[in-house]
């Protein structure tokens, strides 16, 4: 993953607009800095569940993962994704999230963001697919926090897509998340 484009959008990040105010960012990193988990539905600071995680859900056109533990939702993360076009990834540089079955294949503590999990793309019928396309299908696919110089940002980061394809939690829910979620755990991702 490249980081030059994503950190030019994080240092324009804090002085944007959009639709969550700065007294509701300053609500959400005060909640998970204090070892909490946001409520994104109710807008309310909650207790962290414990882990494990079974299963984890990204649903991109909402920017929501959800996880489960026995098919029970039990945390949601608002997500940033990447900058390119919401369809499914195609091939290596297109900015695209990839749609599809996965797994966690690898936990990662001195990735260039804050920690990371690696979902295992591309599958092999994804990888034939680019072949008869003529394309590299593309890879390092993760979940992961903010750029290592960049917490500070903290929930502010999606107000805006900005990963290369991969999918962006604030770090302390990648603290959280680092470890709930196991090698092997399953991750659904769709449109």
């Amino acid at each position: 993953m490249t980081r030059s484009a994503p950190l030019a959008i994080l240092f324009a990040l804090p002085l944007g607009a959009c639709a969550v105010t700065s007294t509701e960012y300053s609500a959400i990193d005060t909640c998970l800095n204090g070892a909490k988990a946001w409520n994104y539905r109710s807008a309310r600071c909650e207790q962290a569940a414990d882990g494990p995680v079974d299963l984890i859900r990204v649903d991109k056109s909402e920017h929501l993962m959800t996880v489960y533990r026995d098919g029970r939702a039990i945390r949601e993360f608002r997500v940033a994704i990447g900058r390119g076009d919401p369809g499914p990834k195609q091939q290596q540089g297109d900015g695209r999230v990839p749609e599809g079955a996965y797994r966690i294949t690898a936990h990662n503590p001195n990735s260039a963001y804050h920690l990371s999990l690696r979902i295992g793309y591309p599958t092999p019928e994804q990888v034939a697919a680019a072949a008869r396309r003529g394309v590299n299908p593309g890879g390092d696919i993760m979940i992961h926090g903010l750029p290592n110089d960049r917490g500070w940002i903290g929930a502010r980061h999606a107000a805006v897509d900005w990963t290369d394809g991969c999918v962006a939690v604030t770090n302390r829910e990648m603290d959280w998340l680092y470890g709930a979620v196991a090698d092997g755990t399953p991750v659904e991702i769709r449109a």
